[in-house]
């Protein structure tokens, strides 16, 4: 991935929603992609002409470095399949831009943000980015045979923090996961929401250009949310850009300033909130 704008070409959004008769959603080109206009707004984030794809056996496993070198896979052949998972995706994030990124199960939503990331590589095209983007999502690697407080000290380490910068915003980051009373506890006796709970404050300890989340508000209960939409909104106004991956369209209103909609890796429409998520539903309830 290129971390240098300037170094490839800049794809401009715009496009136009689903049309109202459509049965189902027609993709958009790149030229026909809508999204806000730049207004002077620095890009962060170019996403031009952007392809994945990968092959997994029939069973859905992606076959292993271990599985290509084998002899066995190559009278397998017939149960490998290939996956298009993005398909010409472009559009252009900028500065203070929070985006909301919608669509089914399946739709390329978090292959995007791992592409975006550098954590998937892209078969076709290219992703640049003003700086590296963080990426949480519920799948963040904390240590179960550790306590909470250990996780928050090395998730601190791991960000640059120093110790005693962690001291001064360990209870912060507590009080906003809301475990003051099961810190001390090994994480593998947090419950799924405890845990994604701990890994967002943990990320939000610090100060992110490029943040990425991916579903770690839906497993919150509505205080959590509340909080968290709250350090969102709080990121991007500090000249920050936040992508929130999420099935909550309410979630979605409330925090973000634009939407992006994908299917089946494809991308669909991308523009203001209430106007994306009308159409989505609307797709939904054919």
């Amino acid at each position: 991935m290129s971390t240098d704008p300037s170094a490839g070409p800049i794809t401009e959004p715009t496009a136009t929603p689903v049309g109202a008769d459509a049965a189902t959603p027609e993709p958009a080109s790149p030229e026909a992609v809508a999204g806000p206009p730049a207004a002077g707004r620095k890009p962060v984030v170019i996403v031009d002409d952007v392809h994945v794809e990968y092959k997994v056996f029939a069973t859905g496993k992606r076959p292993t470095a271990a599985d290509r070198r084998s002899l066995k896979l190559r009278g397998r052949g017939k149960q490998m399949r290939s996956v298009h998972a993005l398909k010409g995706v472009s559009f252009t994030a900028y500065e203070n831009d929070s985006i909301g990124v919608i669509g089914t199960n399946g739709s390329g939503k978090s292959t995007l943000m791992r592409a975006i990331s550098g954590l998937t590589p892209t078969s076709a095209g290219a992703i640049y980015s003003h700086s590296r983007p963080s990426l949480l999502g519920v799948g963040a690697a904390l240590l179960k045979d550790l306590s909470g407080e250990r996780n928050v000290i090395l998730g601190g380490l791991a960000m640059g923090f120093t110790i005693k910068e962690i001291e001064e915003r360990y209870d912060d980051v507590v009080a906003f996961a809301g475990l003051e009373k099961f810190i001390d506890l090994p994480m593998r006796a947090y419950s799924s929401g405890m845990t994604a709970r701990l890994k967002f404050a943990i990320a939000s300890m610090a100060t992110h250009e490029i943040l990425i989340v991916d579903e770690a508000l839906a497993v919150g209960d509505r205080t959590f949310r509340q909080r968290s939409e709250a350090r969102i909104r709080e990121i991007r106004d500090n000249a920050g850009t936040v992508f929130l991956v999420s099935h909550s369209m309410q979630s979605i209103k409330d925090t973000c300033s634009r939407v992006i909609w994908l299917d089946q890796g494809t991308l669909v429409m991308d523009g203001e909130p209430t106007e994306v998520i009308r159409a989505y539903n609307k797709a939904q309830d054919k």
